[in-house]
């Protein structure tokens, strides 16, 4: 499947104020940030300070599987480590319907109203990863996918079970 040619260059800017973190995908965001935004969130869980998070998809063209995932990710140990449900924000009508076919509904509170700015913004840089990091963060994302929902355990069986079928490269 194409993709569309007008969508920009994915990033993820990161903004932290009094334990609060707010997390705004840019353009169109795909696996290349998988193990940048994997450590972040790492990383992020682990902080003293750490209070709450936010995510923020107003300027977000695409997301692919494997970014849902780990955005999965954050809100299930959110609700399992802190007790909390995180604020996802967005205002594209394509992406919240991706985000409801996906469930997410069901382990965010989803807006669509813009958050308050927290400050200045900085970028992830982009993590270099060998094929079989990037593989194990593939499967860890869409196992967390499919524990959301049947139709999601459906829908991306067949990739997970070729996933732990194909060999390890050394």
């Amino acid at each position: 499947m194409m993709q569309p040619t007008n969508l920009r260059p994915g990033k993820i800017l990161v903004a932290q104020h009094d334990g609060t973190t707010v997390l705004k995908l840019v353009g169109d965001v795909r696996l290349t940030m998988s193990a940048s935004l994997d450590d972040f969130i790492v990383t992020m869980f682990e902080q003293a300070e750490f209070a709450s998070v936010s995510i923020d998809l107003t300027d977000a063209d695409g997301l692919d599987s494997t970014t849902l995932g780990l955005l999965a990710k954050i809100a299930i140990k959110a609700q399992q480590q802190f007790n909390f449900t995180p604020l996802l924000v967005c205002g594209d009508p394509n992406i919240h319907r991706l985000l409801e076919s996906m469930c997410f509904d069901s382990i965010f509170d989803i807006r669509e109203q813009a958050l308050e700015e927290l400050g200045d913004f900085g970028e992830l840089s982009v993590a270099v990863s060998g094929e079989e990091e990037i593989k194990q963060k593939v499967l860890e994302a869409h196992r967390l996918l499919m524990g959301l929902s049947e139709e999601n355990a459906e829908r991306f069986r067949e990739l997970v079970c070729s996933l732990e079928a194909a060999p390890t490269v050394l």
